[in-house]
């Protein structure tokens, strides 16, 4: 949405220097990178990651140690390490970097800059998802520990030329000219997406953008925890500097579309046969079961999902679809303080209808996991006898619709992407 009146109420994206693997270091830039923090559930995943490289990101972003004190000092003395080696080096002069992904039919270009904090009330960066504390208070320590940002936050924007195929203006004609040179790195990752990297540090490119952002606000995709933890952080300083600021990712969707993925719940200590004995008890859902593979399970639930709320539970070998929700007990268990539209969201009634009341289930780390990885939900939930919830995705209108009237999604409700890859460009606090 562009504001009106004042030029300066919208974002305010500024340059830093960049802090970046020195290719002669390490063995590729690939081998360095990792998904989000919060993308690498799995600890096979976690050990691939770690063995990939002795420099890969994951060490800062997930150290292992037996205490969360231990793992973030770890992570410091890490960083600390690997700028002394020269593994890390800080870019000789601040720039904001123009970001490109390439893989899976989707092409995507944004800004990673160093963005001014706002509260949700400012309505400057609105936020979609509620947070989890316990996350949000391990992020706090780990980036008070390093005094770094490791991964820039996904956040997107609706630019003043918005139209596929139109000419870009303002941020839009910077990214434009500035991919036609040669880039800074650039690497393909195992998943197959290519990534580029360039610096903007002349200063009529950064007016350009400066200009034009400040017009605009933005709503997050992807890093609602770190969010609050930059927040949280800013909090506690005495006076400005660098923690009035965070690392993100801009991207105007309007030239760049994301791609929208739903999030989906493992319940630990509750068996496929007793969730569907629940469900049938009640009356809250219709249940079928589906003796296909998982891509044509899914292909039913997108079906489902178009006239209403629905689910697939798995697990025990099947997949078990939930759909024609009862709703009377909808509407006695789904709060009724909320616009239609969030009391329709298959997560809001996943939690208020199926965990609170059908399966009593409460919201906490020792009970549900979230996976963004579909087929590894259903295979934990197989290895540990749980159940898998699997979701269809939200529409980013409205997950877009939601946020500008103030109004928090469930959290974990959607996974924006693609992700930038962690790694990449990381931001100290302590380099000027």
């Amino acid at each position: 949405m562009t504001t009106t009146g004042r030029t300066d109420d919208g974002l305010r994206l500024i340059p830093f220097r960049g802090l970046r693997y020195v290719p002669e270091r390490v063995g590729s830039l690939a081998a360095v990178t990792s998904p989000p923090y919060d993308v690498v559930v799995r600890p096979d995943g976690l050990l691939h990651l770690e063995s990939a490289d002795p420099y890969n990101i994951v060490r800062l972003i997930l150290p292992q140690a037996a205490t969360p004190t231990a793992r973030h000092q770890q992570a410091a003395l890490t960083l600390e390490d690997w700028l002394s080696e020269g593994v890390l080096a800080p870019d000789p002069e601040p720039a904001l970097y123009v970001y490109e992904q390439h893989g899976g039919g989707l092409l995507q270009r944004g800004l990673i800059g160093a963005l001014a904090l706002s509260e949700p009330s400012e309505g400057v960066v609105l936020p979609h998802e509620d947070v989890m504390p316990h996350v949000v208070e391990d992020r706090a320590d780990l980036m008070r520990t390093t005094a770094a940002h490791f991964e820039p936050l996904l956040l997107t924007y609706r630019g003043d030329a918005n139209a596929n195929g139109s000419t870009p203006m303002g941020a839009g004609a910077v990214i434009e000219r500035t991919v036609r040179r040669e880039p800074l790195l650039a690497t393909t990752t195992e998943d197959g997406y290519s990534h580029r990297l360039w610096a903007v540090t002349d200063p009529a490119d950064l007016a350009e953008i400066q200009t034009e952002l400040a017009h605009h606000q933005a709503v997050i995709a992807d890093g609602h925890h770190r969010w609050a933890t930059y927040l949280r952080l800013r909090s506690e300083q005495s006076a400005p500097g660098p923690w009035d600021f965070g690392l993100v990712l801009l991207v105007d969707t309007g030239r760049y579309p994301l791609r929208v993925r739903a999030i989906h719940r493992l319940l630990h200590r509750l068996p496929v046969s007793d969730a569907l004995a629940a469900v049938a008890e009640t009356g809250a859902f219709r249940i079928r079961t589906l003796a296909v593979p998982l891509p044509d399970a899914l292909d039913v639930l997108a079906e489902a999902s178009a006239s209403g709320n629905a689910f697939l539970l798995a697990g025990d070998g099947r997949f078990h679809l939930l759909d024609r929700p009862d709703t009377d007990l909808l509407a006695r268990t789904v709060r009724a303080d909320r616009p239609q539209a969030w009391r329709d969201l298959d997560a809001a009634v996943l939690h208020s209808t199926l965990l609170d009341h059908v399966w009593r289930i409460p919201d906490a780390p020792e009970h549900i996991m979230y996976i963004h990885d579909t087929a590894a939900a259903v295979e934990q939930a197989e290895r540990r006898g749980g159940t898998a919830v699997l979701m269809h995705p939200v529409r980013e209108e409205v997950v877009r619709d939601l946020a500008r009237q103030g109004v928090t999604m469930p959290r974990k409700s959607t996974s924006f992407g693609p992700k930038p890859a962690t790694g990449l460009v990381l931001r100290s606090l302590t380099v000027n």
